[in-house]
């Protein structure tokens, strides 16, 4: 693995294993990931919108997206870092 990879691949993998981690406790603790998340978007009653939706098709797509956008985001912050430490 080459170095300039090293926090693109990190910021990857830890954003899949926290990716899954969150997925199984949705799954265990639906009221409380409701209460959650709402904490974190300042209040909204997400709870209104529906239920969880949590689809094999839903996982994987939102696992690979959120994998994939971190990957990009640890490219660009290590880019960025570099050139800016000069």
């Amino acid at each position: 693995m080459k170095q300039q990879y090293a926090i693109p691949n990190v910021l990857a993998v830890t954003t899949a294993i926290v990716f899954i981690l969150c997925r199984v406790l949705v799954g265990l603790f639906p009221d409380a990931s409701f209460a959650i998340a709402q904490s974190w978007f300042h209040g909204i009653e997400i709870s209104k919108l529906g239920v969880w939706n949590l689809t094999m098709q839903s996982f994987v797509l939102g696992l690979v997206s959120a994998t994939i956008t971190a990957w990009i985001v640890g490219y660009i912050f290590t880019k960025t870092y570099k050139l800016l430490v000069k």
